[in-house]
């Protein structure tokens, strides 16, 4: 009997390395749109549009704010705006849907831990962060890619100021810079395992799909409808003919980058010194000769101790000469340390250099980061 047994159980687990041996089939591995109108259909669901998600299920005030549980002290300066807010999503009931087409990149360590996707409604561009808690999201859902989430059960939130696809999240550290400020509800990372779950692709990557709204820096800049600068926020665009000033931005203020050692100068001539690993991200500034704007980066972004585009280690003289387009994701960060609208408020996030996100020329000569301080920072 037990010999039987034996065989038996032998076969089975032949049988069961033969199936995982099978190769996964484009239907298994992406929908199609007849397999989400089914999928919807048979959930009793609706899929909503960007925007039209964000108005009918983000409040201004959210519903996770009570005498009892409250959200940070920056999230209100005592009027009726909310930076940091969060609404939990119904778990039960109709599906929930929303889709959209990756346009991030987190290979380059700008985008650590978020996700921004669009959508193109009417020709127009809608967007949306969505804020994930894993390392290399962009392995399974690279730049491209057309994703489909069942958000029953998240949250949808403003973390200083930004909407976003998120989970509520309590932070209580003590030990982080103006922290008495920062305790309290907020948007967080919805942990790896629940958006896997919830998110299914449709159909293959396709870079082409995506659309790149080409924007002058006055016309973010001079939008003061708080509505309007929240549907701004994450866009995709491209800004044409600017160029690296030289310059960082503090309080309003520009002062010339210098030209030290990235890793112990906060003011160096690199797209994003050290911070002492406070971590806020550096922005570099950018003209199109009568506006000025940010480039954001992150000091552990693979490329932050590269030189701006025409510095180098005599400074930044060179840097007018090297113009072009920058291209990004769109913000506006605000809390009420900044509470005042400041025009300083929006940067343009870079997804990194590999994807040609700076395009910037001299005498006809493309920019390419072969002079970079390295300091061990590796390239790609």
């Amino acid at each position: 009997m037990k010999k039987h047994s034996y065989i038996l159980w032998v076969a089975l687990a032949a049988l069961m390395m033969g199936a995982c041996n099978q190769p996964i089939s484009e239907d298994q591995a992406f929908l199609t749109e007849d397999a989400v109108a089914r999928l919807v259909a048979d959930d009793g669901g609706t899929i909503y549009t960007l925007n039209d998600f964000v108005d009918r299920f983000m409040t201004e005030k959210g519903n996770y704010w009570s005498d009892t549980s409250l959200y940070r002290t920056r999230a209100n300066n005592g009027d009726g705006t909310w930076l940091f807010s969060v609404d939990t999503l119904p778990s039960t009931g109709p599906g929930i849907y929303i889709r959209g087409r990756v346009t991030t990149d987190d290979y380059g360590g700008n985008f650590y831990k978020t996700l921004c996707i669009q959508q193109i409604v009417n020709g127009e561009q809608q967007a949306l962060r969505i804020s994930v808690d894993a390392s290399s999201v962009n392995g399974m859902y690279p730049i491209g890619q057309e994703i489909l989430i069942r958000v029953n059960g998240f949250a949808v939130g403003r973390y200083a100021d930004q909407p976003q696809l998120c989970v509520p999240a309590y932070n209580n550290n003590y030990t982080a810079s103006n922290a008495v400020q920062k305790v309290g509800w907020a948007p967080g990372r919805i942990p790896w395992p629940r958006f896997r779950e919830a998110t299914q692709r449709i159909g293959k990557p396709d870079v082409s799909l995506l659309k790149v709204d080409t924007v002058l820096i006055s016309d973010f800049q001079t939008i003061t409808d708080e509505a309007t600068m929240r549907k701004w926020d994450g866009k995709l665009v491209c800004i044409k003919n600017v160029w690296y000033t030289g310059e960082y931005e503090y309080n309003g203020s520009f002062t010339k980058c210098t030209t030290g050692d990235p890793e112990k100068d906060s003011n160096a001539n690199v797209f994003a010194p050290t911070t002492m690993n406070v971590g806020y991200p550096q922005s570099r500034a950018i003209s199109d000769g009568t506006r000025k704007t940010l480039v954001s980066c992150s000091e552990y972004a693979k490329f932050a101790y590269f030189y701006l585009p025409g510095a180098d280690a005599s400074g930044v003289s060179d840097c007018v000469n090297w113009k072009g387009n920058i291209t990004g994701i769109l913000g506006q960060y605000r809390d009420n340390a900044r509470y005042a609208h400041d025009v300083y408020d929006w940067s343009v996030t870079i997804r990194g250099i590999a994807v040609g996100d700076v395009d910037l020329y001299k005498d006809g000569e493309a920019w390419y980061p072969d002079n970079c301080i390295e300091y061990g920072i590796m390239v790609y």
